[in-house]
């Protein structure tokens, strides 16, 4: 990609969005009033066709920057995969890098507060832990049980999002990761980087409404577990192996009772076919646990993330007054 050479900035913020013009206006205009002629905001376009995101929003809100404009919509984890590739490969200097959304509900006043967590030479991401969120209590109750049921399946508690500061490094290093664009915050937690976390309020959208529904919300959830596949399969295959051990004891308990003569008639046959049926099924699961174990390991093991190829997304790269084609 030829583009002319970038100064590297103090502050870097990354954001997706995707037919919010309105939001990510504000959230522009709050970021350049923070924080100046340190910014550099390199916005990606999720493949907006009603709203398209144009540069003249970053110029009208008095922020360098750029537009990364998609060819289709790739939703919003693999949007900030593609803008951090940018960075990594653009600006990978840059002393401070921040993954933010676009509607306002990351607060621009606490893009400080992580930054300065970075000044520590053990942290090399600061996320946000939220103290408070403005949300139903359906998604409230969903997400506290989508947290214990991911800490149960791979072992690794989760309570943060997309909004984090990242030090050079730390971009590099999480763009070489394949699992970046599936879920950028199990992408954190599977690189092994030095994290804190910051507790931080969670704010209101500016405007609009999410264009995440319950189902992408589930989703998005799920990709958290597919960052840690082969956690995943070995905790149910032994939990499946566990069921069907106790199948096999609970049959050598009920095949006791029969022959000292405690069974009642019918209850032998009924308990015996059950643990049986039980039997068969924990340990099918198993064995199709360790058998997907395997192949996942092989297909992971043949992958690797290759930095530079961000660019087969973008249609357009678009600074204030010139437009790059991507060819």
């Amino acid at each position: 990609m030829s583009q002319a050479a970038v100064q590297t900035p103090a502050l870097v913020v990354v954001t997706p969005v995707f037919e919010d013009l309105e939001a990510s206006g504000r959230l522009f205009l709050e970021l350049g009033r923070l924080y100046g002629e340190s910014l550099y905001v390199v916005a990606v376009d999720d493949g907006s066709v009603h709203q398209p995101l144009s540069p003249d929003v970053l110029v009208r809100a008095g922020v360098q920057g750029v537009v990364l404009r998609l060819r289709r919509n790739v939703g919003h984890q693999k949007a900030i995969a593609t803008g951090l590739s940018y960075v990594a490969e653009q600006l990978g200097s840059a002393p401070a890098v921040v993954v933010m959304d676009s509607d306002g509900e990351d607060l621009p006043q606490t893009v400080a507060d992580l930054v300065r967590a970075l000044e520590d030479p053990a942290v090399d991401i600061a996320v946000a832990h939220r103290k408070s969120r403005v949300e139903t209590w359906r998604f409230k109750a969903f997400y506290a049980v989508y947290k214990r049921f991911f800490k149960a399946m791979t072992g690794r508690p989760i309570s943060f999002g997309n909004f984090m500061a990242l030090k050079p490094h730390a971009v590099k290093r999480l763009v070489a990761m394949q699992e970046l664009p599936i879920h950028v915050a199990g992408a954190v937690l599977a690189s092994r980087l030095r994290t804190r976390r910051c507790p931080l309020d969670r704010g209101p959208r500016y405007a609009g409404r999410s264009k995440m529904n319950f189902v992408g919300l589930v989703l998005h959830g799920f990709k958290g577990l597919m960052v840690f596949a082969e956690d995943v399969l070995v905790r149910a295959g032994i939990a499946c192996s566990l069921v069907a051990g106790l199948a096999v004891v609970g049959g050598l308990l009920v095949v006791l009772l029969k022959l000292i003569g405690l069974a009642t008639p019918g209850w032998f046959s009924l308990a015996a076919g059950i643990l049986v049926l039980i039997f068969l099924q924990t340990a099918g699961l198993a064995l199709m646990s360790l058998m997907t174990l395997m192949i996942t390991g092989v297909l992971k093991g043949s992958s690797i993330a290759v930095p530079g190829t961000y660019d087969l997304l973008v249609d357009e790269v678009l600074p204030a007054h010139s437009i790059v084609k991507l060819s």
